[in-house]
C-alpha cells in the first residue's frame, strides 16, 4: 500500500489530502489545510508551516508526496513566496524518507476531469464524485491537494519503486 500526502503549498494557507493506494484502489483518508496568520513576516510563517507540516507527516507517515510544479504565476514575489512553502514540503518529504512526484497543473486537471482545461471548480466536483465524499473539501487548498494526490495514485504511485 501507498500512502500518498497531496500538497498545495502555500505560505498562508497550505492544504493538504492524503489517499491510500492498494493495488488499484485509491481510497481517501483525510484531508486539511495549514494557515498562518497575515500579519507575521514571512519568516515565521513559514517556521509555522515547517512545525504544522512536521505534525502531519508524523500522524500520517505518507511513503509518496504529491506536489505541484510552479508552472504559470502572475508575480515573481508570489512565486519566490509560494516556492518556499514547496521547499519546506521536499524538505520534510526527504526528512521522513517519501518519495516525491512532481506534476503539473495539467496533468492534475487531466487525472481528475480527463480534460486538461478544466476549471477550479470542476476539478472540485470531480474530487468529490471520484472519492465519494458529501461534499467538496474545503478550503478550495485541501480540495486541489486532494486532486494533487488523485494525480500522484494514478501517474506516480509505482514511481521510483514506491510499491
Amino acid at each position: 500500500m501507498v500512502r500518498i500526502l497531496g500538497v498545495d503549498p502555500g505560505y498562508g494557507l497550505l492544504g493538504f489530502g492524503v489517499l491510500d493506494l492498494d493495488g488499484n484502489r485509491i481510497k481517501y483518508v483525510t484531508h486539511g489545510h495549514i494557515s498562518t496568520p497575515k500579519g507575521l513576516d514571512l519568516s515565521r510563517r513559514l517556521l509555522i508551516l515547517y512545525r504544522e507540516l512536521e505534525k502531519v507527516f508524523k500522524e500520517l507517515s505518507p511513503n509518496l508526496v504529491a506536489v505541484e510544479k510552479i508552472f504559470f504565476v502572475k508575480s515573481v514575489t508570489t512565486a519566490l513566496e509560494v516556492g518556499h512553502a514547496r521547499g519546506i514540503v521536499l524538505m520534510e518529504a526527504a526528512k521522513f524518507g517519501s518519495r516525491v512526484f512532481e506534476c503539473s497543473p495539467q496533468q492534475v486537471k487531466i487525472s481528475v476531469s480527463g480534460y486538461g482545461r478544466a476549471r477550479k471548480r470542476q476539478v472540485q466536483e470531480m474530487v468529490m464524485r471520484l472519492l465519494n465524499l458529501p461534499e467538496i473539501p474545503k478550503p478550495d487548498d485541501a480540495a486541489d491537494a486532494l486532486a494533487i494526490a488523485w494525480c500522484a495514485a494514478l501517474y506516480g504511485g509505482k514511481a521510483d519503486g514506491v510499491e
